[in-house]
């Protein structure tokens, strides 16, 4: 029942994709690990067995672990949907929402809760690795943190610190780290690894040392830049492709990046086909005109985003994409924003009022306090697939007689529009079934290789784990963990 922590100098150093790795890496070695994260801060989640929700990155952690994604993974989950103010969601379910001014009590209160989960996965497995979130550097957000220091110090987990040598400034951050830490902190830190690496690892092996000797903790080593790690799921940051012509023979799948888009891991399956080219469009650019098909994907504010969207003149792109004979999907939000009108009389996204929507779809949507969360099977299009639900809202009305899908058997889900180009449906998931994602290529002239995203994300998670076998410490990560702090 061991434990280790991979804490980072800075968001977006790898510490997920790390976990994930050495989840797969454990896992191979035949020892029965879990993933944790205490606190996690995304509008990326996933249906869990339990039926609540959780971080995407967590859900794919326990993917690499070869174990069913649990709410206890993840007993903390902020999804962000104002500038200020995030929905809070414990253990899988919502329980309203953190502003930024209840922001440290809100999170202290939650410790005991953090530690009911971290004890149950204890008890379930041979180690659990944790992740940290943000950087134990932000020494500002210490009173009442629960996802770094503050969480590794209650369950008394070692710490292994990441930096980013892509980024640059990799001896700085780890070593200005250990210098700006209190020192009861500091002394939860019992290594480092360095991230990133291009080249030839020769030219860092005076670097490397240098951190070493400034900190006082041992490395367990220098990771290469791992191509695996593309073919993995996001979960907080999305590409910002500036629009550009389609490559010849391609066809161009546009999705615009809204504000408080959600589960935009959607797309992944698309940019594996080699017909196809996806395209997430920034705020400021037009959608292009050339695109095959528009994606509107999940939002965690789709009021706020469907606002967005017309000030972006978004909505005369669509509009005239769908005058010029393009299709045109919808998930989740998407759906939501292709209806007639979307209300929130309660006020669940803040203010209770209502906006208009694009009017493709007959239907409209009233957002309701109970949350959809569930995992689905369904045929749409003729093809089966499985996915899953994570919405707020009930969507009624005559467009959904002609229904997407036929989920569980019986329920109908979500509409198409009586010429064929306009879809919309609660269900997320849908291209990682080949038969489903060819169907829908198809309406836009594009083939599909068929290849099993499921399988090339699983051999990603094996490649990853075997480069770190290569370049980390296993063994020493691993006596590490045994020992804890003793």
């Amino acid at each position: 029942m061991a434990g280790l922590m991979v804490q980072g100098t800075g968001s977006d150093v790898g510490k997920s994709v790390l976990v994930a790795g050495l989840c797969r890496a454990l896992a191979n070695r035949g020892i029965r690990v879990l993933p944790f994260k205490p606190q996690n801060m995304s509008n990326n989640a996933a249906v869990t067995v339990d039926g609540g929700e959780i971080g995407r990155a967590q859900a794919l952690q326990a993917l690499a672990a070869r174990a069913a994604p649990h709410t206890d993974m993840n007993p903390v989950l902020l999804k962000p949907q104002a500038d200020r103010t995030s929905q809070l969601v414990v253990h899988g379910r919502v329980r309203g929402t953190l502003g930024s001014a209840d922001f440290r009590e809100g999170r202290r209160s939650l410790l005991p809760e953090v530690l009911e989960s971290w004890h149950r996965l204890r008890a379930r497995c041979d180690l659990v690795v944790v992740e940290g979130a943000g950087s134990p550097a932000e020494i500002n957000l210490r009173d009442g943190d629960i996802a770094n220091m503050g969480f590794a110090r209650a369950a008394n987990v070692p710490v292994v610190l990441v930096g980013d040598i892509d980024r640059g400034g990799v001896i700085a951050s780890l070593v200005g780290t250990r210098a700006v830490l209190d020192p009861a902190d500091a002394a939860m830190i019992r290594g480092f690894i360095v991230n990133k690496f291009r080249g030839d690892p020769a030219l860092f092996a005076d670097g490397y040392e240098a951190i070493g000797r400034l900190t006082g903790w041992p490395g367990f080593g220098l990771v290469p830049w791992i191509a695996a790690t593309a073919r993995l799921p996001s979960e907080d940051a999305v590409v910002l492709d500036r629009a550009a012509p389609a490559t010849p023979g391609r066809k161009l799948v546009a999705c615009p990046i809204l504000p408080r888009i959600a589960n935009f891991d959607d797309l992944d399956p698309l940019r594996q086909e080699p017909e196809v080219e996806v395209a997430m469009v920034p705020p400021g650019t037009p959608i292009p005109a050339h695109a095959g098909m528009i994606v509107l994907p999940g939002s965690k504010a789709t009021i706020a985003d469907m606002a967005f969207l017309r000030a972006q003149g978004w909505d005369i792109d669509i509009l005239a994409h769908h005058r010029r004979g393009g299709a045109v999907l919808g998930i989740c939000g998407g759906y939501q924003m292709l209806g007639r009108r979307i209300a929130d009389p309660l006020g669940i996204e803040g203010d209770p009022r209502a906006i208009a929507g694009l009017g493709l779809l007959d239907v409209e949507t009233v957002l309701t306090p109970e949350k959809a969360l569930r995992r689905v099977r369904g045929v749409a299009l003729g093809a089966a697939f499985e996915g899953y639900e994570m919405h707020m809202g009930e969507t009624t009305g005559p467009g959904t007689a002609h229904r997407f899908a036929c989920l569980d058997g019986t329920r109908a889900d979500g509409a198409i529009h009586a010429d064929g180009r306009v879809f919309g449906t609660y269900c997320h998931g849908l291209f990682a079934a080949p038969g489903l994602r060819a169907a829908v290529l198809a309406r836009i002239g594009a083939r599909s290789n068929g290849a099993d995203h499921d399988h090339a994300v699983d051999a990603a998670l094996d490649e990853l784990a075997g480069e770190l076998e290569r370049h980390l410490d296993i063994d020493g990560l691993l006596a590490l963990a045994r020992a804890g702090l003793a």
